[in-house]
């Protein structure tokens, strides 16, 4: 009776296995499992192997490189770094004393020359992109743009409560403007068949945001723009990449301390102009590369496991920023207190 019993367990067990549906889900696991092996492997090479392609395929030494939103930050660690490297260096960003002293710091280091011009992106004016205009014909040979300039909201916000000033500055300065900037420059790269566009993202971009709606937005739309900009300009020997991060010390993070997730503007720059090219952890994204070690981790991690754009991940996102607002208030009631 109990090889009967056995029998007819290992006939089922074998009828299983051999059910064409079964051989299917089979198979589709064990692509998905390689799938995702090759894909891990691939970004660990992409970050700690293969380096990235040399800046001087997109133009030679002595040539420009334009730096938006240059005076503070990542935009001025891209403006020194590139300095180093031999590049001759616009700088264009909001405040002019800030612009002579970055310009002076690059002199003294580098032996490049600099341009500088003062505009506020907030502004949207044809005037300041005139004025720019006329910077880049003079210059006439810009082979590296850096669409950096960018502005967060104060604080976390509900949408619902969003000053229309804030709203408004921070879709015209992170789009409006880097659209502007690039479509003055593209047609140049365009006639010399070269060129590299780096266009600095966000997290945000990749994941929604509750409490910086507007903000993720914007960057959100600089995802979609850049990967289509990317398969235009390609065919003329345009690079362009989107650069993606999460937190760097510096003002429109509030963070003033590095540490394993948040790198120093220096660190992160080094690593995104020694990746060009590299996907780093965006992995399987059009011209997108997550190119610092612990953020193309994370951001491997999150798409692999979780998702961009599920409701955890949202949910997360949420209680996080909600936190953030409310030590944002108190502080700054503490601070009326003291007035």
């Amino acid at each position: 009776m109990e090889d009967k019993v056995v029998s007819v367990l290992g006939s089922d067990n074998t009828d299983y296995w051999a059910s064409p549906t079964t051989q299917v889900f089979a198979f589709i696991g064990i692509l998905w499992l390689s799938y995702q092996i090759f894909s891990f492997w691939r970004m660990i090479a992409s970050l700690f192997i293969l380096p990235g392609s040399s800046l001087r395929e997109f133009g030679n030494k002595g040539t420009w490189a334009l730096i938006t939103g240059a005076s503070d930050g990542i935009g001025k660690e891209y403006a020194l770094q590139l300095a180093s490297k031999g590049y001759n260096i616009v700088l264009v960003s909001r405040t002019q004393s800030k612009l002579l002293e970055l310009e002076k710091e690059i002199k003294e280091k580098h032996s490049v020359e600099t341009r500088n011009l003062a505009m506020d992106f907030a502004l949207n004016r044809d005037k300041d992109f005139t004025a720019l205009k006329k910077v880049i014909d003079e210059v006439s040979d810009i082979s590296i743009l850096v669409n950096n300039v960018g502005l967060s909201h104060s604080m976390p916000v509900p949408f619902a409560e969003t000053p229309d000033q804030e709203m408004r500055d921070i879709i015209t300065i992170n789009c409006m403007g880097t659209l502007r900037v690039t479509q003055l420059i593209v047609p140049g790269m365009i006639k010399r068949k070269q060129g590299l566009i780096l266009t600095m993202a966000s997290f945000g971009g990749i994941m929604p945001t509750p409490l910086l709606a507007t903000y993720s937005g914007s960057k959100a739309f600089l995802q979609q723009w850049s990967a289509a900009l990317t398969s235009e300009l390609q065919p003329h020997g345009i690079k362009v990449q989107l650069v993606q991060s999460y937190l760097v010390t510096s003002a429109m993070s509030k963070i003033r301390r590095s540490s394993f997730l948040v790198p120093t503007p220096k660190q992160f720059v080094k690593a995104a102009l020694g990746k060009i090219g590299r996907s780093g952890g965006a992995q399987g994204i059009l011209g997108t590369s997550t190119p610092y070690w612990a953020h193309g981790i994370m951001h491997w991690a999150i798409a692999t496991f979780v998702g961009t754009m599920n409701w955890v991940v949202v949910s997360v996102n949420k209680k996080m920023h909600e936190d953030i607002r409310q030590r944002a208030l108190k502080k700054k009631e503490r601070d009326a207190k003291k007035q």
